[in-house]
């Protein structure tokens, strides 16, 4: 028996990276999963392989898509009723400096990761105030407060993802849902591999530590978040980072 065992949790952008260790770490703590994902069918039948129907649930959807987002969130209170905890993690990069960045670029980027973030947490709420009772976690970045060139549309999705964290959790505060944000920064997951090494070693200067984090350190926090310890706090963003 674990705390989480018999809670249902949502993790969006779960079958790859950071998001799939994060469902696989409330799998292995008796936590029904419903991982939602945008397209790769392939991931996402290799991951359902490895789990019962019982326990993990994948469902497709684009977070993007308010219409596709309240289907989905019919489809789990018919199943669930309640849900215990959301994991905001879906996210694109499109990466391109501002004179040369188009506005699909501009778009794709904002709509995923801040509007999808609205989306789900916007459904999400009515089925944890059935049971005062709920933990978000938005996964957001550094790059919301660094300002990596290239990077203005996914900077501002993820400033923008920290100013509505904090708006939300002061709005469901008395409900004893809490909001709060996890910043890993640079992770080692297949998003590094793709990287040329000199790009590699210019970040990992960056990093005071030295090192990559591994994705492990980002699932003990947002675990943490997620858990009872954490009920006192809200609002907040919880930095994974190694010192950037």
């Amino acid at each position: 028996m674990t705390e989480f065992t018999g809670k249902t949790a949502v993790v969006t952008g779960a079958t790859r990276g950071i998001g799939r260790a994060i469902a696989e770490s409330f799998l292995q703590q008796n936590c029904k999963v419903v991982g939602v994902y945008g397209s790769n069918q392939e991931e996402a039948k290799r991951f359902q392989n490895k789990w019962s129907e019982d326990q993990l649930q994948l469902e497709r959807c684009d977070v993007a898509d308010h219409e596709q987002v309240a289907r989905f969130y019919e489809q789990l209170e018919s199943r669930f009723d309640t849900l215990d905890i959301l994991v905001n993690n879906a996210g694109v990069r499109k990466d391109a400096i501002v004179a040369l960045m188009n506005s699909e670029q501009w778009q794709q980027v904002i709509d995923i990761n801040l509007s999808g973030t609205f989306h789900m947490s916007k459904y999400a709420i009515p089925l944890m105030l059935k049971q005062k009772f709920g933990r978000i976690v938005n996964i957001t970045s550094p790059s919301s407060h660094m300002g990596i060139q290239g990077q203005a549309n996914y900077a501002a999705s993820k400033a923008g993802q920290i100013g509505f964290t904090r708006t939300l959790a002061k709005e469901v505060a008395r409900k004893k849902i809490t909001v709060n944000c996890v910043s890993p920064g640079f992770i080692k997951t297949d998003l590094l591999e793709d990287l040329a090494d000199e790009q590699l070693s210019a970040y990992k200067k960056m990093v005071p530590m030295r090192r990559f984090g591994d994705v492990g350190e980002v699932v003990a926090a947002v675990q943490f978040l997620a858990s009872e310890k954490a009920s006192y706090i809200t609002g907040s963003v919880l930095d994974v980072n190694g010192g950037l």
